[in-house]
């Protein structure tokens, strides 16, 4: 009923309608009914009215009309009823309720003619093309033209290339999801900033250093190592500063 609500909320207005382009089937009615509130029965009655202007049908599927309330059976203007017992009172009372729910018919006693139906046979009445009811009709339904088990490939290979939806389904087309489009966006955004930081960053500036000077090449400075280390050059310091601490305090040597 939410799904029902939804669609009227949604579909556009298309009229009345030679047939409706959605038929939405409620199986087990009576226990969409059972326990209802009052507020949800308006709900109901108001959506079945007013959605057929939509193109959009509704059936009920229940036993006895009677499981239907009457404020919606009342907005249901088309009726198949298969056959009906009346084993006990409370079944008969069902059926005499259920006969006073049918238009006026030809039948002398619809009663009658309801617990004699047989199987596939039903009473219908639908609403002709000035709104109206019909009178209801003795029928024998059509037999389903169907199979209850799986159609073999070339019947299935058959029906498919026939088919008029073939032309617009028939190839498979790999369309890109919603995750995709916004993964590439997300992506795109993500390279984009990326880019603009990397303008925005200043440019470094490049500062130039002296170049350290050559160290003295190994070879040469052990070979002043070894003069400043020798013997003679030891002699040589040792009589040199004598001979300063002697012109400094008067003692220098006389030629």
């Amino acid at each position: 009923m939410w799904l029902l609500a939804d669609l009227f909320n949604d579909l556009p207005e298309v009229g009345d309608v030679d047939k409706p382009k959605l038929v939405f089937f409620f199986d087990e009615a009576h226990l969409l009914f059972k326990d209802a509130s009052k507020a949800f029965l308006e709900a109901i009655a108001q959506t079945v009215r007013l959605i057929r202007s939509k193109g959009v049908g509704v059936f009920f599927v229940t036993q006895s009309p009677t499981d239907v309330p009457d404020d919606v059976l009342a907005q249901l203007g088309s009726r198949v009823q298969h056959q009906l017992r009346a084993h006990t009172p409370n079944d008969a009372k069902a059926l005499k309720a259920t006969v006073n729910t049918y238009p006026t018919s030809e039948y002398d006693d619809l009663g009658e003619v309801i617990t004699s139906l047989g199987i596939g046979e039903a009473v219908v009445t639908v609403m002709n093309e000035r709104g109206a009811p019909t009178p209801v009709a003795w029928t024998m339904l059509r037999a389903p033209e169907s199979r209850m088990s799986p159609a073999d490939q070339p019947v299935m290979d058959a029906a498919v290339s026939t088919s008029p939806l073939n032309a617009r389904y028939a190839a498979a087309l790999d369309r890109d999801s919603a995750h995709e489009m916004l993964a590439r966006k997300l992506e795109a955004g993500a390279a984009q900033e990326a880019a603009d930081r990397e303008a925005e960053r200043p440019r470094e500036q490049k500062i130039s250093y002296p170049k350290k000077s050559s160290p003295v090449p190994q070879e040469q400075g052990s070979v002043v190592h070894d003069i400043l280390t020798s013997p003679v050059a030891k002699d040589l310091a040792r009589t040199a500063v004598r001979e300063i601490l002697r012109g400094a305090f008067g003692t220098a040597r006389r030629r």
